[in-house]
Order: C-alpha cells, then structure tokens, then sequence
C-alpha cells in the first residue's frame, strides 16, 4: 500500500479521536500515513460493528513469541516484535534486565541499529542501577548502585536509542543519575526501588518522570509509611505505568492507580517475556531461569514473579470489559501517553491526519481483527470486505 497513488477508506466502525469516539466514522489510509481527504479511486472496507482505535504503544516489554529482546540474535529480537504487532502493538521499546555493563553496552548496539532500522522504538534499561531488597527478577550479583559515569556509557552505547533507564533513586548517586538523564532527554523511571515519600519527592524534583510496574517491586502503601506509591501516585508530573494482566495488579489497585493519577497520567505496559504469545515452558530472562505455568512467569530459584505473558491486546480488553473502564480512556494510557512520554506523538499514538496510519480494528466484544502498521495489514480483519 506504501507509495499508492490510492487511498483507502475504512468506514462504519465506532473510531476513537483525541476528542471522543465518533460513531459511523471513516479512517482515510494514504499511502503509510493517515489522510484528510480520499482519492475519487479510493477503495473501501466497510467496518460495521467495529472500533478502530490507535496503534498500541508499549514502552516496557522484554521479549515474546519464544524470543528474548535480552539475548539472541537481530531475528530472535524482530520474531518478538512481529508477535506484539500481531496483537496490536505497533511501536514498541525493548527493555533490557540487569547483566554486565559491558554486556548491555553491546545489546545496546544492536538495539541501536534495530532503531534506526525502525523496527522498535528505542531501548529501556531496567537494572542493573536497582535495589538489591527490590530485585524481582534480576540477579543480585550483577546489581550497582547508579553511577552517572556507568548511566552515560550506556547511553553512548545506545547511540540515540535509549528512552528510558529503571532506577532505585535513593541509592547512592541515584539523584545525579536522575539530572544526567533529563539533561540527555532521556526518561528517569523510579522503579525496583525501597524509597521513602521523601526521597521519591526529591527524584521526582530531580527529574524523574515515570514509575515503572507501579504496586510492583516496591514498598507497599502504608498509612504511617506512604512510601513511593503516595508520592508517585500524586505528582502531575509523573506517569504510572500498570500491568493489567490480573496477576500483577489486584482490579482495585487499578482503579485506584487510575481513579488518583487520571487517566491521562497512566500508561499500559506488558512487561512481557519470551512467552508472551508463545504458551507454557521453560524459559530464561537474562540470566535467570523461567518456568511458566497457566500463563503466569515465575523464576524457578525463588519464585518472584519474572515479567508476564502480557500481550496488549489483552490488557485492552480486560481494562474496558473486567475493569468497566471508558473505552476512550483505554485508548489514552495504551496508546496516547506512552506515545507523548517517547516524544513521538507527532507520529503516532491517535488517528489524526498526517499521523503513521498505526491502528487496531476490534470487534465487539474487543478482540483484534486487524492490526494495521504504516499503512500495512499486518492481521487483515476478517469481517472486512473491500468493495
């Protein structure tokens, strides 16, 4: 479709705009880019009994489809990034988990490529700057305190890719960490962390602008100890990102996390490993073993949970149907704030004219029926009939 002199019009769905869902609304496909007007020759696929919402945007996932984006290879990364697209996700950060620091100076590399590239969006780095009390599914002996000199070597290494660090801010040289990587245009995320409120406060003024898995891998809500979650949950200037795959998060978590922060302050993350959209096994993140049993990753030496299974499509379908939340709102934290918080709003992240035509077509009952990426059906929808 890249490069047509053709448009395509995609009508009768209920479609999701930056300012509310129009029913009976048409998207204009032209060429990769979303247009404002159709050609006389447009062709059309008629989308009754459908929405169209925006491209998902993941800005923490490690892996899926039985690959890794920690080890292998450039194909083993691109098998896991075609599996998310086939569930909706169309632009996509790679997280990386804690190793040796020459060694996630090299997987920067080819991250970097695959960048530029275009096929993933940039790299997070979560771990090795995380606290030990906190680590989940990271190796102990491989984690440091952050070291301003060590941030900026990977983010040398990163050659213009990395988006976004997971930091314990309250370790030493977690504060100048968090400055280096404003200055840098890159992402401080608090996370994995045993902070007080205070010194969550004095992260979040130094620069910090997300929470990573928030509820997760740090100190919980307490009414004498608030702890990070308080102080995260209500700075304007923070973002939370929930993994609603029902494992993670407890429903009413969500609601709060959604109900305090607004909707316009969250984003939807899988924090996905190899399994995602692959199924039960034995699996590693980084250098740790996995065992995935009914969905739910474990490690096997002590049983913290190691990412999840998480597809997006999934976490869109059980926010609006288990959770009742507004669809339009859904649509904010899974596409629209990940998108603004990567700095690529201007591309993608809403249907809007002259935008990436980035979009998912979702029957009723909010299940994928096509997955559109730059103006490419990477799932045709199957209800669709071009006339």
């Amino acid at each position: 479709m890249s490069g047509s002199a053709h448009s395509t019009v995609l009508s009768g769905a209920r479609v999701v705009l930056p300012t509310g869902t129009v029913a009976n609304g048409r998207v204009i496909v032209d060429g990769d880019r979303i247009a404002g007007s159709a050609h006389e020759e447009s062709r059309t696929v008629d989308l009754s009994g459908h929405w169209i919402v925006p491209g998902f945007v993941d800005m923490h996932n490690h892996g899926g489809g039985g690959a890794s984006f920690t080890s292998g290879t450039a194909e083993d990364v691109l098998r896991g990034v075609r599996t998310h697209r086939e569930h909706g996700t169309t632009t996509l950060i790679a997280s990386t988990v804690t190793g040796d620091l020459d060694e996630l100076a090299r997987r920067a590399g080819l991250l970097a490529e695959l960048t530029q590239q275009g096929e993933i969006a940039g790299i997070h780095f979560e771990g090795p700057f995380i606290n030990p009390c906190r680590k989940g599914a990271h190796k102990e002996d491989l984690l440091r305190d952050p070291d301003p000199a060590e941030v900026r070597k990977l983010i040398d290494a990163a050659h213009g890719a990395a988006r976004m660090f997971t930091l314990a801010t309250e370790l030493p040289g977690g504060l100048d960490s968090v400055r280096l990587l404003a200055e840098h245009g890159v992402i401080a995320a608090i996370g994995h962390t045993d902070a007080t409120y205070e010194q969550t406060r004095a992260a979040i003024d130094a620069g910090a602008t997300v929470a990573t898995h928030l509820f997760n891998a740090m100190p919980p809500l307490a009414h004498r100890e608030p702890g990070p979650i308080a102080a995260l949950l209500e700075d304007e200037r923070i973002t939370v990102e929930l993994i609603n795959d029902g494992t993670h998060l407890h429903p009413a978590a969500l609601e709060l996390a959604f109900h305090h922060a607004g909707a316009h302050r969250v984003a939807l993350i899988t924090d996905a490993m190899d399994a995602a959209g692959f199924g039960d096994g034995t699996y590693h993140l980084g250098p740790l073993e996995v065992e995935v049993k009914e969905g739910v990753a474990r490690l096997v030496e002590g049983g913290s949970i190691a990412g999840s299974t998480l597809t997006l499509d999934t976490a869109f379908k059980r926010s609006v149907t288990l959770d009742r939340l507004p669809v339009e709102s859904v649509v904010q934290a899974i596409s629209a704030n990940p998108a603004k918080l990567i700095g690529l709003y201007d591309e993608i992240g809403s249907l809007e004219p002259g935008k990436y035509a980035d979009l998912v077509v979702l029957d009723a009952a909010f299940d994928v029926k096509g997955v559109m990426r730059r103006g490419e059906w990477v799932v045709s929808p199957l209800a669709a009939a071009a006339i």
